[in-house]
């Protein structure tokens, strides 16, 4: 079996070299670059012959690549960003996992390195990307950034992570952050989905009880914090863009401060609840952990009541 990898890239110069290194074991890499600014075209070309340029649209990421995976004549196509490497460990379970034909597609868990470190909680591990499938099986279907390729046939999984050079700086992370959310807020716009004026508060705070307490980013220490903050700033940022795309519109807000108190009220609960829940898994104190037990009870009963 033939394995093609194809690689989509824009101003990658910093980190496509340790990309393509690592890609010594398949039998052809294509290269699809967004009219680049910088040399990516020109490392790239030390690498490999097959080197396609496509116009640079943010709001197409993922749909784009399907140009790669067109001009790929593997058997097999490993799709992957000029910010991942394929470790020794993962090449040689890829080579064996392309010998099986059961599976036409395979996840793989990929390892995210952000702000210097691994970040091993919350929706960052494992991670789990479709990059692994037999050509003319996969494709991207929808607009929407960070969506799944569409696979006809089963799905297999290997164990081995692929590194992502994530984030680097907070710079990075904003610029990112503004192409991602404004897609998404298309895309919800598109899709005709209702937000009311409440949610400004409680989609930011579900995101960050989600990613902190119940997936677990607290283990990550400050670097799980800042995280955590900045996917309910994620969340934020999407409701005052999908706000701005439908015109600024004023709703009716009678009692605007007391229902905000009511919901800060209700927060502090929920917020409550999940320290308890966390310092319960992990406290073996018995009887700390009886005390954290009636302590999270209270706080739900209060949430019931709010």
């Amino acid at each position: 079996m033939k394995l093609s990898a194809v690689i989509s890239t824009y101003n990658s110069e910093k980190v496509l070299k340790d990309c393509l290194e690592s890609l010594d074991f398949v039998d052809e890499i294509v290269v699809v670059d967004h009219t680049s600014q910088d040399n990516t075209t020109a490392l790239a070309k030390k690498y490999t012959k097959h080197i396609f340029v496509q116009p640079n649209d943010p709001t197409q990421i993922d749909l784009q690549k399907n140009f790669g995976f067109a001009k790929a004549k593997g058997d097999w196509i490993l799709s992957i960003d000029a910010d991942e490497r394929v470790s020794r460990e993962l090449a040689q379970e890829i080579k064996k996992a392309i010998e099986d034909t059961s599976p036409v597609a395979y996840k793989i868990p990929r390892k995210n390195i952000i702000f210097g470190k691994w970040i091993e909680h919350s929706l960052w591990w494992p991670d789990y990307q479709l990059r692994l499938f037999q050509k003319g099986k996969g494709k991207y279907v929808h607009v929407k950034v960070h969506q799944d390729l569409q696979i006809d046939g089963p799905i297999g999984q290997l164990e081995q992570p692929l590194i992502h050079e994530n984030y680097q700086t907070l710079s990075q992370y904003l610029q990112k952050m503004d192409v991602y959310t404004e897609n998404e807020a298309e895309s919800m716009v598109r899709e005709n989905v209702h937000m009311s004026w409440i949610d400004a508060i409680r989609l930011p705070l579900s995101d960050f009880l989600k990613t902190f307490f119940l997936q677990a980013g607290y283990k990550d220490g400050l670097h799980g914090l800042v995280l955590s903050t900045l996917q309910a700033f994620y969340a934020f940022l999407v409701f005052t863009k999908v706000w701005q795309k439908q015109g600024f519109r004023e709703e009716a807000q009678e009692h605007m401060i007391k229902k905000l108190l009511e919901e800060w009220m209700r927060a502090q609960h929920e917020i409550s609840y999940w320290f308890f829940s966390s310092l319960i898994k992990d406290t073996r104190n018995p009887l700390t952990k009886i005390k954290y037990h009636l302590l999270r009870k209270r706080e739900a009963s209060k949430l019931k009541k709010t």
